[in-house]
């Protein structure tokens, strides 16, 4: 099992998108700054996940939400879910 996830930035107006088959352990990885893309925006919080049977659906599905087809579903899930 596969997870699409989005975190939020909890000092900045900033959300990631990202695929984990480990969304816990993938967040303490964000939080400690192993990636680079986010380690400026820390800390981070989960705000959202879905589960997919394989790593290829859920990267379509990452893919679909960070390109301008997904754009208005993304906001919806974050206008959602975000504080």
């Amino acid at each position: 099992m596969f997870f699409v996830y989005i975190l939020q930035s909890v000092r900045r107006k900033r959300f990631y998108i990202g695929v984990s088959a480990n969304v816990g352990k993938r967040l303490q990885e964000h939080n400690a700054g192993y990636t680079k893309s986010t380690k400026p925006y820390r800390p981070w919080r989960l705000i959202y996940s879905e589960a997919h049977p394989s790593k290829t659906k859920a990267s379509k599905r990452e893919w679909h939400l960070k390109h301008p087809a997904g754009y208005l579903e993304k906001r919806s899930i974050i206008e959602q879910y975000a504080q």
